[in-house]
């Protein structure tokens, strides 16, 4: 017997309007509705058979209470069947009763549903075996689900054993309690259209009490679970577990019906409530809450319309929830194949492409070749700072007053005669930033005599030996080496750090099987191999020039003609300071006819210089002498030191050649056996493949350990891959309700 007291479940009734009539609840066998109802309840159904419970809020009845609550003859009462019975706790998993109004005969059928496998992982789509023949007579109902439960709790014993085997509880079972369930699909003339699940019940104490309770809360905690919470008339049912949590998990009473039942009446509970005081006189809508037919009703319409009510949010949810899987899935690194061999030579092959393209150049900001760019940049600098300064006056010397004085001339410095100064014709051909660089001590021309001097052997008179100057180049040379040796160091670090990379953004994912350590140690070992010919390539740049030499005789001799004629131009400065200031502003254009230049050191003009330094020039071209204003200073008597200026020339001169091409040898060297060796010829990729060691007899064992993905990736991708099997199969069901 039981009587229902829903006025908890005021809201959840009022939505029943929409599928019953404002009289009151319609009976189940009501044309007008069982057929909707039936469908309603079949599709909730079919999307609990998918597993899909485990992602989103279903419609459910869950039927809780304590043991010996009259639970069990609750069930009995609305399905016709018969439940196990046994001390103590009974029901160790949840039992799904679906049940269906037919015309056919009444039977019974026992499935299993999976949703977890033997160790507690969740399974993709839920697995749903039958679980014996149909059964026809309600007698074998009882031992075939005892049965069933005993295959449920050894979820690694076949459940055949189980269903042929003595029915008796093995010695020791896997487990006491399992999340996967028992369904029973029964259906027959006089069968209710209802779908419930009956949960275990709840005990006061003992080590199984969390365990139980755990269970219960994964079902009553969901806003679509409708709580059937049974109370045995005989006990004080607001002290009764299954109320607490009831009141816990749905405290407004929105979606609880407490069902209180009476054993003693059970039997004949349609004529005790109809000839027995009270009950016989209680108004007819108060008798409606009597009774497990009245209570049966209304669960069917309650169940109804909430699943009436929730379909489109189910399908909505659904709709998000596959987008939600399929952008984690997405997330992911993709699977490793299954031909091992054929994935390694695709990544491979892949990361080869990708290190050509960046070796070669990409137009990025933080590209290799704009990262090596200013090291380049700095590289030239450099050794354009080791350029001689040479100096056109005699070294200073200390007087007797203490005071610096030149031995020829005015000047105690290089102001004007020094690289930053009146070296005009480098102003068109050089980086400003680059001319004024040299970091060396100043070479006064008393200097470069004394040793020319010092060197001479056999020489005629007025000749000195190649010898000096030489030794002032293979000197200048000699500091070149640091500033390669920090290219290449920058060089490589920035091809290492892009590499790197590189080889994490492709191997990263299988590090988990020492792929990724694997293809750095060889990178490494190749890099190194073609850092060591680089280094053997520079140093064979840097022998070549310690030897002067060059076929660019033009560009060396205009050099070395221009150099000479700023030294003598330099060295006559003091003596012929205001004709030198005027010859080089005639040839710069500051200087022009019937005029003057204004000296910055006297601020007066030069009367008609221009005029006669024009004349000079034009009778130099009568007689077929081509010259420039600044080549007049040629013309002055001849100088002591001639041979030193000749000397500084020719250094100098040569300084411009070899530094220029030097500053491009060594970046193409670097460029060619180091940057670009790394994608030529396929030769990293030969290497990989060589020192992966996947070519041999051991080829694909090496490859699968390899493509090893990290457990949390691989735990990762099974579970969303499992939620889309689950979601995918009720959208699949949600979409032939509507077809």
């Amino acid at each position: 017997m039981s009587f229902d007291f829903s006025s908890r479940t005021s809201d959840t009734s009022d939505d029943t309007s929409r599928v019953t009539p404002p009289d009151g609840l319609v009976g189940l066998s009501d044309v007008r509705y069982s057929s909707s109802r039936r469908k309603l309840l079949d599709l909730i159904n079919r999307l609990h058979a998918t597993g899909v419970q485990a992602d989103m809020d279903l419609p459910l009845i869950a039927v809780i209470g304590s043991q010996s609550a009259g639970k069990s003859s609750l069930i009995e009462s609305i399905s016709g069947i018969k439940l196990p019975r046994a001390s103590g706790t009974c029901t160790r998993c949840p039992t799904e009763c679906r049940l269906s109004s037919s015309d056919a005969p009444w039977q019974c059928i026992v499935s299993l549903r999976f949703t977890t496998d033997e160790r507690g992982q969740a399974l993709g789509q839920a697995r749903n075996e039958q679980f014996g023949d149909v059964i026809t007579d309600k007698s074998q109902v009882e031992e075939r689900i005892r049965r069933a439960q005993r295959a449920i709790l050894n979820p690694s014993t076949s459940s055949a054993h189980f269903l042929a085997g003595p029915d008796e509880d093995p010695a020791v079972g896997e487990v006491r309690f399992s999340n996967n369930c028992i369904s029973l699909q029964i259906s027959g003339s006089g069968v209710a259209d209802l779908s419930f699940c009956d949960l275990p019940g709840m005990i006061a104490s003992g080590s199984d009490k969390e365990v139980i309770e755990n269970l219960v809360v994964s079902y009553i905690d969901r806003p679509s679970c409708i709580i059937l919470v049974t109370v045995a008339c005989e006990y004080d049912w607001e002290n009764q577990r299954g109320f607490d949590l009831a009141q816990k998990y749905d405290p407004d009473g929105k979606r609880t019906i407490e069902g209180i039942t009476w054993e003693e009446a059970r039997a004949s509970e349609r004529e005790y409530f109809s000839f027995t005081s009270p009950w016989s006189t209680l108004d007819y809508t108060y008798q409606r809450q009597l009774g497990t037919g009245n209570l049966t009703e209304r669960l069917s319409s309650i169940l109804s319309a909430l699943i009436s009510r929730r379909l489109p949010e189910l399908q909505e949810e659904l709709e998000k929830l596959i987008q939600g899987t399929e952008e984690g899935l997405r997330q992911l690194s993709k699977a490793p194949s299954q031909d091992v061999f054929t994935e390694i030579i695709h990544l491979l092959g892949d990361f080869s492409q990708d290190l050509a393209t960046c070796l070669e150049g990409t137009p990025d900001r933080d590209g290799l070749l704009q990262q090596i760019r200013p090291h380049q940049a700095v590289f030239k600098k450099s050794i354009r700072s080791t350029a001689p300064d040479f100096r056109a006056t005699s070294a200073p010397v200390l007087t007797s007053s203490g005071f610096a004085k030149a031995l020829y001339g005015k000047k105690t410095s290089g102001d004007s005669d020094d690289e930053g100064g009146a070296m005009v014709f480098l102003a068109n051909e050089e980086d400003k930033s680059t001319m004024k660089l040299s970091d060396q001590r100043p070479i006064h021309i008393d200097e470069v005599m004394k040793r020319a001097t010092q060197a001479v052997t056999r020489e005629l008179p007025d000749h000195y030996p190649f010898l000096v100057a030489n030794e002032y180049i293979t000197s200048i040379i000699g500091k070149w080496k640091l500033p390669a040796d920090k290219l290449y160091e920058a060089v490589y670090q920035s091809i290492l750090h892009h590499v790197k990379a590189l080889t994490k953004k492709h191997f990263e994912k299988f590090a988990q099987g020492g792929l990724h350590a694997r293809i750095n140690a060889i990178v490494a070992d190749y890099m190194k191999k073609c850092g060591e010919e680089t280094r053997d390539r520079i140093s064979w740049l840097l022998n070549l020039e310690k030897r002067p030499r060059t076929l660019n005789d033009h560009y060396y001799t205009d050099y070395r003609d221009k150099f000479l004629a700023h030294y003598k131009g330099c060295r006559h400065a003091s003596t012929h300071e205001s004709l030198i200031r005027s010859l080089n502003a005639y040839d710069s254009g500051a200087l022009t006819g019937s005029g003057g230049i204004i000296s910055s050191s006297r601020k007066s003009p030069v009367p008609d210089f221009a005029d006669s330094t024009a004349k000079v020039l034009s009778g130099l071209q009568e007689i077929n002498i081509s010259a420039k204003a600044t080549d007049l200073p040629k013309l002055l008597p001849s100088d002591p030191y001639e041979p030193a200026l000749h000397i500084m020339a020719t250094v100098r001169a040569y300084f411009q050649v070899a530094y220029k091409r030097f500053v491009d040898n060594v970046p193409n060297a670097i460029d060619y056996e180091l940057v670009l060796s790394l994608a030529r010829d396929r030769g990293l990729e030969t290497a990989l493949l060589q020192g992966l060691g996947i070519t041999g007899p051991d080829g694909f064992a090496r490859c699968k350990e390899f493509l090893q993905e990290p457990p949390n990736v691989v735990a990762r991708r099974e579970e969303l891959h499992k939620r889309w099997e689950r979601l995918d199969s009720a959208r699949r069901e949600l979409m032939e309700m509507w077809m």
